[in-house]
């Protein structure tokens, strides 16, 4: 039993990684419309960025770098916008066609990672965290700290497309984007804005992931991809809500599942609950065609 009760503990902090990377691939999703495949490249970079300000130059606390960093791949998201995707995705109306630019960019990323910080297993410069006992649950101040993230970022998306101008012009590009355009909404303000969230939840996400295995590698967020994918297909593509409660689903059923079954498998249960959903509802658990 005891073991049960720490894998839902695992699960609620992998749920809280998990709900970071998916909200960020959504909204991203939701005003393009199209996938970016190079994400888990870009939680990889974000992660480097942290790791660059934390243990490499400047040395600075953990959760000031994260800050930082996770804000410097925001910017750099928006400038792979503007140099790569915008002019694609203007060329060719297929979004086929930027998908494979999407392959291409992941390759070139992760190569770029490997060739600057190679291959070795990296660690943030972080004091060793004692176990604390939360009811049933046996997590770290780190975990705590991470899942505490997760959730102010969510309600901070929630009252952004809930309240905010900006958020309903998201909606309303999500929606129709001809429509919103010959609304008045600066379309292409919008879609900078939300690269800049994406990429900037991405380097959040990529520097938690990192936290929370204890190290950090190129290759961490592409291992990482498809559970956000399968977080994101079974709360329903483009949904922000699906892909909190997607996220919350997979991250608990994968680490419960390790407390049944050989850990080794866990990203297994994944993969089934993805192909169960495609079977029977395929648009998503909690999608809402149409919406954000």
């Amino acid at each position: 039993m005891q073991i049960f009760w720490q894998s839902v503990g695992f699960g609620f902090v992998t749920a809280s990684v998990l709900a970071i990377s998916a909200v960020g691939l959504s909204l991203q999703f939701g005003i393009t419309n199209y996938i970016n495949f190079a994400y888990g490249d870009f939680m990889a970079l974000g992660a480097f960025f942290t790791y660059v300000l934390n243990s490499e130059v400047f040395h600075l606390n953990i959760w000031i770098a994260l800050v930082v960093g996770s804000l410097a791949m925001g910017v750099f998201a928006v400038l792979i916008n503007h140099v790569i995707f915008s002019p694609f995705a203007r060329r060719f109306k297929k979004t086929f066609y930027v998908l494979i630019v999407t392959f291409g960019l992941s390759l070139i990323l992760l190569n770029l990672e490997y060739s600057i910080w190679g291959a070795d297993v990296r660690f943030f410069q972080m004091p060793l965290a004692k176990v604390m006992h939360i009811g049933p649950l046996l997590l770290t101040r780190y975990q705590l700290i991470v899942m505490a993230i997760a959730v102010a970022l969510m309600l901070g998306v929630h009252a952004m497309l809930k309240t905010t101008r900006l958020g309903k012009s998201m909606r309303a590009m999500a929606d129709n984007t001809t429509l919103a355009m010959t609304s008045g909404i600066d379309t292409r303000a919008i879609t900078t804005i939300t690269w800049f969230l994406s990429g900037t939840l991405a380097g959040v996400s990529g520097t938690v992931l990192g936290i929370t295995e204890g190290n950090l590698t190129p290759a961490s967020g592409e291992l990482f991809l498809f559970v956000i994918f399968a977080a994101v297909i079974v709360g329903g593509v483009g949904s922000i809500y699906g892909a909190m409660a997607g996220a919350l689903l997979i991250g608990l059923a994968t680490e419960i599942s390790a407390a049944f079954i050989n850990p080794a498998y866990k990203l297994d249960t994944a993969f089934v609950i993805l192909i169960c959903t495609l079977l029977l509802r395929p648009s998503g658990l909690f999608a809402r065609p149409g919406k954000a």
